[in-house]
């Protein structure tokens, strides 16, 4: 893959991280299911890394962290070096434990999710919050989240079909 392919690859990927995005930031949290709106940013992180593998995924969830903690206030980073790691873990396990497949995608996303939430509730335990008030946001989050892994996954497996050698674009 050449220099160009490798850059138009990225950008692609990128403009297709876009609509994830826009759903995440200005749709979805409109149409809260059970008091919640999904974490798709997330989802598009472990997709990618589902498909492109670990260090390719540490990068795009890098870059992905990067948007979120943009999007959230008072994150203190925590996205970026959150999302960095997930993408690499789930690169490794799709690699060698699961496959790049949907399901491995799914198994995938759905650690990612728990993690993700398990760290928020360690955080509210330690903070003094009730745990109680908090499983009832992290699970109907991590349910509502897991809709959406299939429509993530396409849209990043489009690209990744058609960005493998010489990019088609």
């Amino acid at each position: 893959m050449t220099r160009r392919d490798f850059l138009i690859k990225w950008t692609v990927y990128a403009v297709a991280l876009l609509p994830v995005w826009f759903m995440d930031q200005f749709v979805l949290p409109r149409i809260p299911l059970f008091g919640v709106s999904p974490m798709l940013l997330p989802l598009a992180a472990v997709a990618v890394a589902v498909l492109e593998g670990s260090a390719a995924g540490a990068g795009f969830g890098l870059a992905v962290g990067v948007v979120w903690n943009a999007a959230l206030y008072g994150a203190a980073g925590v996205p970026i070096l959150a999302l960095a790691l997930l993408g690499m873990g789930a690169g490794i396990a799709a690699q060698y434990v699961l496959s790049q497949t949907l399901a491995g995608c799914f198994l995938c996303s759905a650690a990612a999710l728990v993690l993700i939430d398990g760290g928020r509730i360690l955080w509210g335990l330690a903070s003094g919050d009730p745990i109680g008030a908090m499983l009832r946001v992290a699970i109907p989050e991590i349910l509502w989240s897991l809709v959406f892994v299939a429509p993530i996954y396409f849209i990043f497996r489009w690209v990744h079909s058609r960005t493998q050698a010489s990019t088609l674009f």
